[in-house]
């Protein structure tokens, strides 16, 4: 379901983000945070590449780059910034190593071709809408907060927190987030979505 340069992509944001959250205080430290954040971000990208199928559709992986630095037509940079490679290292240093942010990656959503409908008798559509890209990002959202859920029954609380900080920072509704497209896809759902986050969220913090 992943292709080469995807794949690519999650491996090298999950080094960047284990780099942040370990802080490099030791080699088994770094290896169990990028095993357990490479977990987690497979449990959102594979639950949306599963509801895009359903939809008749297939995203495409890519890491957040912001392209605007104002509001004006014209405010668009010469060379996308990198956002998703950058800001867990600046937001790390800033805070001296007390906040790790980890909304690195974005997807993009296209149609497939009409096969979908005759195979398990949904709906076709030519375009995405707001309300179908939405739906995909939500189910990233939806399966974080599950396994969130699964991994404090099981005995695993730091992939609990890590699924529910992923949940959290992807939530916001900046840039090509998935809390973005949440927001503009169904407002309702994004309300429910970010009051279940925060509740687990602070659970999580209060365990700590």
């Amino acid at each position: 379901m992943l292709n080469i340069k995807e794949f690519s992509i999650i491996i090298v944001i999950s080094i960047i983000l284990a780099l942040t959250i370990s802080l490099i205080e030791s080699l088994e430290l770094f290896l169990y945070a990028l095993l357990t954040i490479f977990l987690v971000i497979l449990v959102n990208i594979f639950a949306k590449k599963i509801i895009s199928f359903y939809l008749e559709s297939e995203i495409e992986i890519k890491l957040w780059e912001l392209k605007r630095y104002g509001f004006r037509t014209h405010d668009y940079l010469k060379k996308p910034f990198p956002a998703g490679a950058f800001f867990p290292i600046i937001i790390t240093a800033l805070t001296f190593g007390y906040v790790y942010w980890m909304a690195c990656l974005v997807f993009e959503t296209k149609p497939k071709v009409y096969r979908t409908a005759k195979r398990w008798g949904l709906y076709s559509f030519s375009e995405m809408t707001e309300r179908h890209i939405g739906a995909i990002a939500s189910a990233g959202i939806f399966a974080n907060l599950i396994f969130g859920v699964i991994g404090y029954l099981i005995g695993f609380p730091e992939f609990a927190r890590l699924n529910l900080y992923y949940a959290f920072f992807n939530m916001i509704p900046i840039g090509n987030l998935d809390g973005n497209k949440i927001f503009f896809g169904n407002i309702v759902l994004w309300s429910f979505l970010a009051i279940l986050v925060l509740i687990g969220l602070g659970y999580a913090l209060l365990l700590v």
